[in-house]
């Protein structure tokens, strides 16, 4: 089955304003779907969960129940409570780094090619804690293989990188981590919007991704987390609904997932997210990761003589994202003349992957990213603008 761009785009309002939208890898649209489904909480439900006795909370408990249970079958989960309602991928992540134990002389294995929020987390516990972090070449078995010594109790690695759209095997690290007896923590915040995520297969221990790159409102994300592995963390946040009963001396902590899931959550980021899943499925991931190869093709392909391409030239390769450079002209001066000649929206600096530019004395990327709803007529007006930019400049 192949994409209808066009008949698609009619649910993304934004996109009636004739713009195109290549900041995918940041933030994906919303489609009229899941934005009338967050609208139905507030105007219909809008109550507290788990609190209140009235048919209006009990609503909204079943509206919840079935979000989580959409989400476990989305990322083939064994069962919905090992799915953990977050903020983000960065919660996530935050959330597994505070409460997994670790302490001085523990280390922590990622890779060269991390978010901030895949980094920053493990560097102030190597600050407060006296863990070890360290670090292997993305995508590299022998390195990863190598680094990952008897030290190592965890390993938290980018499943596919928002700097380059590549993709690391992170269920052959899985295997060869559990072997070593190291635990696994995958951030596919970039790749469960455009490619199938088996969380079982996988074999991982956990898993964070976030709502607003995958159709979902922002403000809410997921941890996924097996649930051998999520009775042994400690609660990062506490308080209202986290606990059973308290004494002024005690308190009794509630099953999970209740237990990380502190104070009043996010409850239209729930529900709206639960119909960015069913949006999803009904579009299909396969469907998905090709059609934006297909995009990225048509651009690498039109631009490769052109521009410095970050990561490799295969399109295949890079997925969805298209990251590049202009000799002479700097990354944020492309991005601000493609908005405002041609209502073109892409990304450009570092992408908050600033320790892989810095190790390597680059100022950042220019960096386009597509989507289901992006069209091979974007894509290539996206080639005759940039090729526009490069004549005049």
């Amino acid at each position: 089955m192949s994409i209808q761009a066009e008949k698609i785009r009619k649910n993304f309002e934004i996109l009636k304003n004739k713009i195109i939208y290549f900041e995918n890898a940041c933030m994906s649209l919303k489609p009229r779907q899941v934005v009338e489904k967050i609208n139905e909480y507030y105007n219909k439900y809008p109550a507290c969960a788990g609190r209140s006795s009235h048919r209006l909370g009990k609503k909204l408990e079943h509206e919840i129940i079935s979000a989580r249970k959409k989400i476990a079958n989305f990322l083939n989960a064994k069962k919905p409570n090992e799915i953990i309602f977050t903020r983000n991928t960065t919660e996530s992540i935050n959330l597994v780094a505070n409460s997994f134990g670790l302490k001085k002389g523990d280390a922590v294995l990622i890779s060269d090619k991390e978010h901030n929020s895949n980094l920053v987390p493990w560097l102030m516990l190597k600050n407060k804690a006296g863990i070890k972090l360290k670090i292997f070449e993305f995508g590299n078995l022998n390195h990863f293989e190598k680094q990952l010594t008897n030290e190592v109790r965890l390993v938290s690695v980018v499943h596919t990188s928002n700097l380059d759209g590549t993709t690391q095997n992170v269920m052959e690290m899985a295997r060869i981590a559990h072997k070593k007896g190291a635990k696994i923590l995958v951030d596919a915040a970039q790749s469960a919007p455009h490619k199938e995520i088996n969380v079982r297969k996988l074999d991982a221990d956990f898993v964070a991704l976030s709502g607003h790159k995958m159709l979902g409102p922002s403000g809410i994300g997921i941890l996924y987390g097996k649930m051998p592995e999520l009775e042994k963390l400690s609660p990062f946040i506490t308080g209202g609904d986290t606990v059973k009963n308290t004494t002024y001396t005690s308190a009794e902590m509630e099953d999970i997932p209740a237990r990380f899931e502190a104070g009043l959550q996010d409850y239209a980021g729930i529900v709206g997210l639960g119909a960015a899943v069913d949006y999803l499925k009904k579009i299909g991931l396969k469907n998905i990761e090709k059609h934006e190869i297909k995009l990225n093709k048509i651009i690498t392909d039109g631009l490769k003589d052109y521009v410095e391409i970050i990561g490799p030239e295969n399109p295949e390769e890079r997925g969805g994202i298209f990251s590049f450079n202009i000799k002479g002209i700097e990354p944020h001066e492309i991005a601000l003349i493609l908005d405002h000649s041609a209502n073109i929206m892409i990304r450009s600096g570092m992408h908050c992957v600033h320790s892989w530019f810095n190790a390597r004395k680059m100022k950042g990327s220019a960096r386009a990213s597509l989507y289901f709803y992006n069209t091979e007529q974007e894509a290539h007006r996206f080639v005759e603008e940039v090729k526009r930019i490069i004549k005049i400049l």
